[in-house]
């Protein structure tokens, strides 16, 4: 990957497991202030059953002064990638969320989570699909986000 002018520094990546983070946020050159630093954790897919579609899980922290709002996820592996979001036992596409100033916002089995659908290929364990998360504030974000197997059960806690 290519590193861009130093007025553009690449923010920090919390790697897990096989996962390759690239991305470019206003305010990533030294100080939080008030801008965004973003970075991704703990990313997957589980291997999906269906041909057409599959859901991904990851976390995306800010470590800046700024709430930043997830506008939109794009991957050449699908047609259109969907934000969900869960309440009580109710699943329902957002058009965007918010990641907190100083916080989080978690995709997890159960919860929050991304639908990759109209699948070009079915992602099979041991492969990556490549996403690119979108912000309404922040440069995008590059994730290579690991498909595990589909009873795959990640670690928690820090």
């Amino acid at each position: 990957m290519r590193t861009t002018a130093l007025t553009t520094a690449v923010t920090s990546a919390v790697i897990a497991g096989s996962v390759l983070l690239t991305g470019c946020g206003p305010g990533s050159g030294g100080t939080s202030g008030g801008k965004a630093e973003l970075s991704v954790e703990s990313a997957y897919i589980p291997q999906p059953v269906s041909d057409t579609m599959a859901a991904g899980f990851l976390t995306i922290v800010n470590k800046g002064g700024t709430k930043v709002e997830l506008t939109s996820v794009t991957s050449t592996a699908a047609g259109s990638v969907t934000l969900h979001e869960t309440v009580g036992s109710s699943m329902q596409e957002v058009k965007a969320l918010d990641v907190p100033a100083h916080g989080q916002l978690v995709f997890k089995s159960g919860g929050n989570h991304l639908m990759l659908e109209k699948l070009k290929s079915k992602p099979v364990q041991g492969e990556t699909v490549t996403v690119e998360l979108h912000f309404a504030t922040s440069d995008p974000v590059k994730v290579e986000i690991p498909v595990e197997s589909a009873t795959y059960n990640p670690k928690t806690g820090n």
